[in-house]
């Protein structure tokens, strides 16, 4: 079945699974139509500048569609014409993490599959904060038929500002409550607590978090981190927290600095497991045996997780499910209908190192 073009009015009964937009629900092509007094077609021909349409007609709808502050959904447009067949995929470049990061590279992949099952190819670029404009200008321009972000980083209001302009995005991050964009992500927090229990059930009570609590997501792991400890009774200490960003190419650096500090400390929880396989090394170097000595879990169960000895104990990110629901998120937002957040659930994937 093709897309639903956005000259048809959005669904009236979202699905359970969505959360409704806040704030003023943006302007549909069926409310200039309605209120011009035509149909959504010819809306849609008039701000397309089809010589079909008398030009007192154009523009008066054109002017009208200004007054109301209305953009094209260009990527609609494209994608109902089937000129454009590529959606762009956004990494976020101020990040320190590389699309050649494991976890990345699995979401890149069912992303890829699930736009090939839809006769549709990916655009990969890489954006920096002083192009963050070129993000609206990629779609409007007809390059791609809408964006697919990988992270949020600092960028979360501008990923809103998008939705007001009439960009199609879907996310993938964190599931932030003021999101006006579409969301995919993993339930964070319940899987910062399950790490941290289950190394609180091994008898652990100095578990150390490394992540940087200002980021979205391991923000969101940090809180779980907290909540397990607080109900087991343990007051967190701050010299167990090391802040430490995704993909810092420091990452031994950072870790060396932290153990020299010579804290006293049974376990750690990493929030990511290319971070705790990197501690694994440095704590055998020092002759700290995991998990005997050092208890150990990462996130995201990377295919290494696995494979690497002792085995990581992590917290699974189904990456399969969330390329496709991706991409189906973007999908409904490029037909303009009603924002949804998809929240994967964390599981916990007992291996060697914390037992």
């Amino acid at each position: 079945m093709p897309p639903k073009t956005p000259d048809t009015p959005a669904a009236d009964n979202p699905s359970p699974a969505a959360r409704p937009e806040r704030g003023r629900k943006r302007m549909q092509m069926a409310d200039i139509a309605r209120l011009a007094g035509v149909s959504a077609s010819t809306v849609s021909r008039a701000l397309s500048g089809s010589p079909l349409i008398p030009e007192t007609t154009r523009n008066r709808i054109t002017e009208l569609a200004s007054s109301l502050n209305y953009r094209v959904n260009v990527g609609a447009a494209n994608l109902r014409k089937r000129d454009v067949q590529t959606v762009g995929v956004v990494f976020l470049g101020d990040s320190m993490q590389t699309v050649s990061d494991p976890f990345i590279l699995s979401i890149l992949g069912t992303v890829a599959d699930a736009l090939d099952e839809r006769g549709m190819s990916l655009l990969l670029t890489r954006m920096h904060e002083d192009r963050r404009h070129l993000m609206s200008a990629m779609v409007e321009s007809g390059q791609v038929a809408g964006l697919i972000v990988i992270g949020q980083l600092t960028w979360h209001q501008h990923l809103n500002q998008l939705v007001r302009d009439g960009v199609p995005i879907a996310v993938w991050g964190a599931c932030l409550d003021d999101a006006l964009y579409p969301v995919v992500g993993g339930d964070n927090e319940q899987g910062g607590y399950l790490a941290t229990r289950h190394l609180l059930r091994q008898g652990r009570r100095r578990i150390a978090f490394f992540g940087d609590t200002s980021h979205p997501e391991a923000g969101l792991r940090h809180a779980g981190y907290l909540r397990a400890l607080r109900e087991a009774g343990i007051e967190p200490d701050p010299a167990l927290l090391q802040s430490f960003l995704f993909g810092d190419r420091r990452i031994r650096e950072v870790i060396d600095g932290w153990l020299d500090q010579k804290q006293q400390f049974d376990a750690i929880f990493a929030s990511s497991d290319v971070t705790a396989i990197s501690l694994m090394g440095a704590l055998s170097e020092r002759g700290l045996s995991v998990p005997e000595q050092v208890g150990l879990v990462g996130y995201d169960d990377i295919a290494l997780a696995a494979h690497v000895h002792p085995s990581l104990t992590t917290i699974r990110q189904p990456t399969g499910q969330a390329g496709r629901a991706l991409v189906e998120l973007l999908f409904e937002a490029i037909q303009d209908k009603p924002r949804r957040t998809v929240m994967l659930p964390a599981e916990l994937i007992e291996r060697d190192s914390s037992r």
